[in-house]
């Protein structure tokens, strides 16, 4: 659960300016939530917003997801506006974010956000804010997650209605993430209010952490294999170390036989030659080139990270002159 163990969807109605919350709540927590919440409940109606409450009466946590959808039923504005209870949405967050849900139902809007202490997950904030807008497509498959971040999510109820519900599997499920692919796969569309509508608060206890690597990883070799693998007829791992490798074998046997090359700076690995996959069922065992970047050929799957190398990858990468989604993607 999150830190106070409560989260809020905020729903509005477009035909008024009036906005609602409806916050649901884990009256399980020992955090005070109930206490802090009904103290706050005689202001906020009287000032014309009205609160619902819910909770539920099992003896254990029913996950994120959960929460969400119960926030969603209970609510009935004709848009979502979606907040973790620790973060901090800036005033003018909900009418620009709304202004572009108007303009674009079938998209779930993002925002820019400023991360709570200041200089943690630097990387990471610098992906979240830097993303060009067709970016935002072109990079769902790397370990970060949604190009948008879930606590900036934006979108009508009917387009939500149209892709959900979240999974209530619980904890150890990234509930943002499958919803993030299922509404990629329904057509939807991504953008980002340029703009630092929020104030995103890092701990170290936060739910997002409770999701396995491993459980990220294969949904994300999941959707690589459905979204960008079967536009190519055969494509080149970049990074012939360990994560080029790991994905390699991740793959399924139709996809493995696609890869053509591993490519690399590493002339030790340039100099073996070629990457045996010891494990595999077929025989004679897979025996996959190992080449400098610069010999391989496109399209490339890029298992490289980001903003590690002092811009060395990201230079030889543009020395290329590729287009991003055409000629490669993304997977670190």
């Amino acid at each position: 659960m999150r830190s106070c163990g409560w989260m809020s969807v905020w729903s509005l109605c477009s035909s008024r300016t009036s906005l609602a919350p409806w916050s649901s709540l884990c009256l399980m927590m020992p955090d005070k939530s109930m206490t802090i919440i009904e103290k706050w409940r005689p202001k906020l109606e009287d000032s014309g917003i009205l609160v619902v409450i819910g909770g539920h009466e099992s003896p254990s946590p029913r996950g994120v997801g959960y929460s969400k959808n119960q926030a969603i039923a209970q609510s009935s504005g004709s848009y979502l506006c979606f907040l973790d209870s620790d973060d901090v949405m800036m005033p003018e967050r909900v009418r620009l974010q709304h202004e572009a849900a108007v303009q674009h139902p079938t998209s779930i809007i993002g925002c820019r956000v400023r991360r709570d202490p200041p200089g943690s997950t630097e990387r990471y904030t610098r992906w979240i804010n830097q993303l060009a807008p067709e970016q935002l497509l072109t990079q769902v498959f790397t370990a970060n997650g949604p190009t948008v971040i879930m606590p900036t999510w934006f979108c009508s109820r009917a387009w939500f209605s149209h892709v959900g519900p979240f999974d209530e599997g619980g904890q150890g499920v990234p509930e943002d993430l499958l919803f993030f692919y299922q509404h990629l796969r329904k057509g939807g569309r991504v953008l980002r209010v340029d703009q630092t509508l929020l104030l995103y608060r890092y701990h170290p206890h936060a739910a997002t952490l409770s999701v396995l690597e491993t459980t990220i990883w294969t949904h994300r070799v999941c959707f690589l294999e459905e979204w960008a693998l079967p536009q190519w007829a055969s494509f080149t791992i970049w990074n012939a170390g360990k994560q080029g490798r790991r994905l390699y074998r991740s793959l399924t046997a139709a996809s493995r036989c696609k890869v053509v090359a591993f490519c690399d700076v590493d002339e030790n690995k340039i100099r073996k030659g070629f990457y045996r996959y010891e494990e595999a069922q077929e025989r004679p065992k897979p025996r996959v080139p190992v080449l400098h970047f610069r010999a391989a050929r496109p399209p490339f799957v890029l298992c490289v990270k980001l903003d590690l190398t002092g811009g060395e990858f990201e230079e030889n990468l543009r020395s290329l002159q590729l287009q991003e989604g055409r000629d490669f993607v993304h997977f670190s």
